[in-house]
């Protein structure tokens, strides 16, 4: 029992650490981000009609994909892009009033690089934003705007499984939601236009109701 005590509190404190380290990743994301400039080019992008596409690969691309929906329910419009399907056809939804927003922890995934290679062939002056652990990348360089999670060691034992570095993607983009929503007077009717259904829905519908009363 006692044995058992011992094993229960290691893991405790392995977890604290762990929970720590993943805390410090948040807490260590660049304040100077250009975060306003980020706004005005992706409030642009709505302003004139275009979509922000979202970009990554792997757990990039996870990530991405959660980006594009929290856009979405929050008034931004957004479509995921895969690299891959981009090669094959996709790349055929991309306009010039579009904005293209990459997701890369290394700033050196080759199929972000072809994407953007295409990219710009067909639309030259299309604005670029790079999310990146690393600002002084090949991918970085050939952006508009880059927004650095300051590059956070992951605590995979190996240090190659993206953790900490994926806690930092998620956290900027979700600041980027909330400060979007704040300039834009975003409202509960709003989200509950776009998100109507389920607990969120009802939620949304409940407060809606509140502020008109």
């Amino acid at each position: 029992m006692i044995e058992m005590q011992k094993k229960q509190n290691n893991i405790e404190s392995e977890v604290a650490e762990l929970l720590r380290l993943e805390a410090d990743a948040i807490l260590n994301v660049p304040l100077s981000n250009p975060y306003k400039k980020a706004l005005f080019l992706i409030h642009g992008v709505n302003k004139r009609g275009g979509r922000v596409f979202v970009t990554g690969v792997g757990k990039a691309g996870d990530v991405g994909r959660k980006v594009v929906s929290t856009f979405n329910s929050t008034g931004i419009i957004s479509s995921f892009l895969s690299p891959l399907d981009a090669a094959h056809g996709d790349l055929g939804a991309l306009s010039a009033r579009d904005l293209l927003f990459v997701i890369t922890n290394s700033g050196k995934t080759t199929e972000i690089i072809n994407l953007i290679t295409l990219a710009r062939r067909v639309h030259k002056s299309i604005s670029i934003i790079c999310l990146t652990g690393n600002p002084l990348s090949p991918i970085a360089k050939t952006a508009d705007l880059v927004l650095s999670t300051g590059c956070p060691e992951e605590i995979c034992p190996l240090g190659l499984t993206p953790t900490t570095s994926v806690i930092a993607m998620l956290a900027i983009t979700d600041v980027l939601t909330v400060l979007s929503m704040r300039e834009r007077g975003f409202s509960a009717e709003e989200y509950y236009l776009r998100h109507h259904s389920g607990y969120l829905g009802s939620k949304a519908k409940q407060i809606a109701r509140k502020r008109k009363i």
